[in-house]
């Protein structure tokens, strides 16, 4: 696969993968700290490239694109995924394909930009709502401090010493990926590269620290208006009085999108992609969006 391919913006280079062809094109968008977005979602997106233009997304600080310069906003996120898509020669319409903190980007996109989006498929996507409710139950200082005692402990498995070796089924192969037949020999070599680069990168940490303004300025636009439709895992969260999967439910409801839930957990893409691209097929398709 050719996975290099550079654009400029906002003062640096982000990768940005694509291939397929369409009437209109599926954007995988990266969750926090997913070290190589190309290789991650291919098993999604290679089976839905032989109906569809797909494009992958690398972040500042994510797969092969270079450093973050502006501060890790979801303003700035989609105006850099914006026009890293516009210098790849990807114009509008687009469907938003989010996992994870991008479903903060999707809802921002979407209704900032109503006339660029389609659709949303959501890869288990986080809703804004739920990091809301998060930041009520959890003193920001606090969480502030779990980020950066995260980072420590990721800047230790970056090392790649035995420790690393110990956790690998949670760390980089906690997709299975290392493991499966998805990726080629090639590919799970790179993956693995790529990993132990980017896993300790700032980017991610800055995102996470703004996670909760983040949700706010997502959540201040307004709820998804466009079609929609979402796979919500059961993920266990350690606050216990959040749930992931009622919050997605609950915020699935309010904007009216077809839902599907999945005990594969929050990686669910490499666990059941044949489901979910008859699923987003079958769905695009019955929403006129061919």
């Amino acid at each position: 696969m050719r996975y290099k391919n550079l654009v400029s913006v906002n003062g640096t280079e982000l990768n940005v993968y694509t291939e397929g062809n369409g009437n209109f094109t599926v954007v995988f968008m990266a969750g926090n700290g997913v070290t190589s977005p190309v290789l991650e979602y291919k098993p999604i997106y290679r089976r839905l490239s032989d109906k569809y233009r797909i494009a992958v997304i690398e972040k500042a600080g994510y797969g092969l694109s270079g450093a973050m310069k502006t501060p890790r906003t979801v303003e700035n996120l989609v105006d850099e995924d914006r026009k890293a898509l516009a210098a790849a020669g990807i114009e509008p319409p687009y469907v938003l394909a989010p996992h994870s903190y991008s479903g903060f980007e999707a809802v921002y996109w979407s209704n900032t930009y109503p006339d660029e989006v389609k659709a949303v498929l959501s890869m288990d996507m986080g809703v804004p709502d739920l990091a809301i409710q998060q930041s009520e139950v959890i003193p920001e200082d606090k969480r502030l401090k779990q980020i950066e005692k995260q980072m420590k402990l990721l800047k230790l498995i970056a090392k790649k010493g035995l420790f690393s070796k110990l956790i690998k089924n949670k760390t980089v192969n906690v997709s299975g990926l290392m493991s499966g037949n998805e990726l080629s020999g090639e590919e799970k070599s790179m993956y693995e590269q790529l990993f132990y680069k980017n896993i300790a990168n700032e980017e991610y940490a800055e995102e996470s620290r703004n996670m909760t303004s983040n949700a706010i300025a997502a959540a201040n636009t307004g709820i998804l208006t466009c079609p929609c439709c979402f796979y919500i895992s059961d993920m266990k969260m350690m606050t216990g009085s959040l749930n992931w999967r009622r919050s997605g439910l609950d915020y699935a409801r309010k904007c009216g999108a077809e839902v599907h839930l999945s005990d594969k957990g929050h990686m669910m893409y490499a666990f059941i992609p044949d489901e979910m691209a008859e699923t987003f097929e079958r769905f695009l398709e019955k929403k006129g969006i061919i």
